[in-house]
C-alpha cells in the first residue's frame, strides 16, 4: 500500500507540474501585452493575468484557496504587506489573496528559471543582494509603488523558515521602509502552504486546502527609526501567535473560494 501511495503521488506532482508549465506557457504572451502598457499599468496587468493563472492551476490540481478575516481589510488602502515564509506554495496565495495592486519583493535567483523567470520579472520587484547599491534600487523601487498607492509584500523572515519554530527572526527591511513613508503594516498567514508543499521535497505536494489569514493592520504613523526594532517585535509576536493558534485548532473555512 505505501508503494501504491508514493506511485500516486509521483504521477500526482508531475500532473501538477505539466499544468504548471503549461499554464504558464499560455500567460507568456501577456507580457508582450504588459511592457507595452509601461511600468505601472503593465505591472498590475501582470498581476491581474497571474491571478487567473493561479486559480486555473488550484482548480486543475485540487488546491482550495480559502481567506480568513480576523479584521476588517480595505481593499482600497495601501499596506506593506508582511507573511511568513516556509514554501514554494507562498508565491500563488499573494496574487491569490492580495485584490488590490501590489508589487512583491522577489528573489534575483527565481529569474534565472526558463519561462517563470520572465513572468516573474514583469510582477515583482526584484532584489540582487550581491551588492549594497542593488539592495539600495530595489528599495528605492518599492517606495516609488508606495508612493503610486499601489501595497508592496514581502517575506521578512528573507527566506525559508527551515527551523521547528513558527517564525524566524525579521530583517529590519519593511519596517524601515514602513516608518519613512508611514505606511500600516498588514501581516498575513499562509497557514496551509508548507502542508501542501514542503520545503524539502517538490515531490512532498498535495491537494487540499491553502488559507490566507488577514491579520489586524499595525498603524505606524508618528514612529520614527528609534521605534523600529519595538514595531518589529511587535509584527513578529502577533503573527507568532497566530501561527501557533491556527496549528493548534481546527478552523472552519471562511470564504472559501
Amino acid at each position: 500500500m505505501k508503494k501504491f501511495l508514493r506511485w500516486l503521488q509521483y504521477v500526482y506532482v508531475i500532473y501538477a507540474l505539466l499544468w504548471f508549465v503549461v499554464l504558464m506557457l499560455l500567460v507568456l504572451p501577456f507580457t508582450v501585452i504588459a511592457l507595452c502598457l509601461g511600468k505601472i499599468k503593465g505591472g498590475n496587468f501582470m498581476y491581474k493575468v497571474c491571478n487567473i493563472w493561479a486559480r486555473s492551476w488550484y482548480g486543475l490540481v485540487g488546491i482550495r484557496h480559502g481567506e480568513i478575516y480576523e479584521a476588517p481589510h480595505n481593499r482600497e488602502g495601501k499596506y506593506i504587506f508582511v507573511a511568513n515564509h516556509s514554501s514554494y506554495m507562498d508565491i500563488p496565495p499573494v496574487v491569490r489573496a492580495i485584490h488590490q495592486p501590489v508589487r512583491v519583493l522577489g528573489k534575483y535567483e527565481m529569474t534565472r528559471y526558463p519561462i517563470f523567470g520572465i513572468i516573474y520579472r514583469m510582477a515583482a520587484v526584484v532584489v540582487d543582494r550581491s551588492s549594497l547599491e542593488k539592495r539600495a534600487r530595489s528599495v528605492r523601487a518599492l517606495k516609488s509603488a508606495l508612493q503610486k498607492h499601489i501595497s508592496i509584500f514581502i517575506f521578512p523572515e528573507g527566506t525559508f523558515n527551515e527551523t521547528q519554530e513558527p517564525l524566524k527572526d525579521f530583517y529590519d527591511g519593511a519596517f524601515r521602509i514602513a516608518i519613512e513613508t508611514q505606511t500600516p503594516i498588514k501581516p498575513l498567514l499562509f497557514i496551509d502552504s508548507v502542508k501542501r508543499l514542503h520545503w524539502r521535497s517538490i515531490f512532498s505536494l498535495t491537494p487540499g486546502p491553502c488559507r490566507v489569514v488577514f491579520m489586524q493592520e499595525i498603524p505606524v504613523e508618528g514612529l520614527t527609526q528609534k521605534n523600529l526594532p519595538e514595531l518589529k517585535k511587535q509584527v513578529h509576536s502577533a503573527m507568532e501567535n497566530g501561527l501557533k493558534k491556527y496549528a493548534a485548532t481546527v478552523q472552519t473555512y471562511s470564504s472559501m473560494q
